[in-house]
């Protein structure tokens, strides 16, 4: 059995959400949801997130799942949002208390539930569960992020970061807990499904002479021609391609509000005293010098 699949598109942060389902038993799940953030106003916004809820509701869907794929560097997850108004369980990959441990102390999270409490379920590599007939099989792709986890479900595998577009390239692999020799074991992994596999991507930012946002690849499709990892690149080859790009690369806009909120399942931080909630900006003071002129 095949799972019904329908796909969301968010331009401002090039993220494609999925709403997947078993047609038969109507039971759903939706995975990497986005929730609209204006950095520039703090302002926060479940339109996107309506979306999804909406197409879940004019199917008939119950929703047991959202899956995120990893902690998002680029978005805020809409993932809390979503289970309060359908019930769903937030997963995501065990690695998660790797990325926490990391990013904790950075970002001086205390009300951070420990072991990747904020999250319902910590997935195992290689765990199997079940969206209402559909079997859904767990598999651990670290390198982008410790967390990083693809869905497999029959034919179809959501590999969130790990890939992109076969005309486009590979995840970064520079981001604190992030390693390319590791990146590259887990694309292999994902390469060495049948070739008929279709691969889901978590976002497209259009390659080179490709007009339209896509979304949806084949294993065939990134053996013969994703330009990172054709023609045979070795380990050692992907590994100084990739350290030398990433070196290159800017942190992404929303780097910093994306993973103390999402670290925590979507959960911001309580509100202060005035009953207002507040994100954290850590200050890297380049110099010296400039760290003096802090005070």
């Amino acid at each position: 059995m095949s799972a019904a699949i329908r796909a969301f598109f968010d331009e401002p942060t090039n993220t494609v959400s999925y709403l997947v389902w078993d047609p038969v038993t109507k039971h759903g799940a939706v995975v990497d949801p986005v929730l609209d953030w204006d950095n520039r106003s703090g302002e926060a916004d479940t339109t996107s997130a309506q979306q999804l809820l909406d197409a879940a509701k004019a199917e008939g869907l119950t929703l047991d799942w959202v899956l995120e794929t990893h902690v998002h560097a680029d978005h805020l997850t809409a993932a809390p949002w979503i289970r309060q108004h359908s019930g769903a369980r937030i997963g995501i990959g065990s690695g998660v208390k790797q990325v926490q441990t990391i990013f904790r102390p950075v970002f001086g999270l205390e009300d951070m539930a420990p072991g990747g409490g904020d999250f319902d379920h910590l997935f195992e590599d290689g765990e199997t569960f079940r969206i209402g007939g559909l079997e859904v099989e767990v598999l651990h792709v670290p390198g982008h992020t410790p967390a990083c986890a693809a869905y497999r479900i029959g034919d179809d595998v959501f590999v969130g970061d790990t890939l992109f577009m076969h005309d486009y390239g590979t995840a970064r692999a520079d981001f604190p807990g992030g390693d390319a020799r590791t990146l590259y074991r887990s694309i292999h992994r994902l390469l060495a499904l049948p070739p008929e596999t279709r691969l889901w991507m978590c976002h497209d930012y259009k390659a080179p002479g490709r007009d339209h946002f896509a979304w949806q690849s084949t294993v065939a499709e990134q053996r013969a021609h994703n330009p990172h990892v054709k023609d045979g690149r070795t380990e050692e080859e992907f590994v100084a391609f990739r350290t030398a790009r990433d070196a290159k690369l800017a942190a992404p806009a929303l780097l910093l509000p994306s993973i103390q909120v999402n670290i925590r399942a979507g959960r911001f931080p309580q509100a202060e005293a005035n009953g207002v909630r507040y994100l954290k900006i850590p200050v890297k003071p380049k110099t010296a010098e400039a760290a003096a002129g802090l005070d």
